[in-house]
């Protein structure tokens, strides 16, 4: 029995959680599960590229980040589902593991793609968290 979900999306592209979401919807349901929907800002990797972005962008990102994931909640996951809204900065699969642990989710539920967009959430990432996840990993295939 599943007791609490792990839902990635990517803000910026709703294939992320098009389809997944209402798969993590009707899991929670069946089962009486919380969500735990997951945005990640991703990390740039030098502190050379963070130099380049104006000083406060990582705390408005997030707290941008923070509000219209809040949105998408309230827009598409029912009052009678708990659900939290989480909001990280970091490697995106690395990050998706460490919410998943820190939230003891027993399940990661995640959209994938077609292997010629390229979307930072999806491809390589759902692939890592598929092969490092401690959880088990329900992929959503997209059309």
């Amino acid at each position: 029995m599943t007791k609490s979900i792990l839902l990635p999306v990517d803000l910026n592209h709703a294939s992320s959680w098009h389809k997944a979401m209402p798969q993590a919807v009707a899991l929670a349901r069946a089962d009486g599960a919380q969500i735990h929907v997951l945005t990640v800002i991703p990390d740039y990797g030098m502190a050379m590229v963070g130099s380049y972005f104006p000083e406060g962008f990582a705390e408005k990102a997030l707290e941008t980040s923070q509000k219209v994931l809040q949105q998408l909640i309230a827009d598409n996951i029912p009052d009678d589902i708990k659900t939290e809204a989480h909001v990280m900065h970091g490697t995106i699969y690395k990050s998706i593991l460490k919410a998943a642990e820190n939230n003891d989710c027993d399940l990661i539920v995640m959209a994938s793609h077609r292997s010629e967009m390229k979307d930072y959430l999806l491809g390589p990432n759902s692939a890592r968290v598929v092969r490092h996840a401690n959880q088990s990993v329900f992929v959503v295939r997209g059309e």
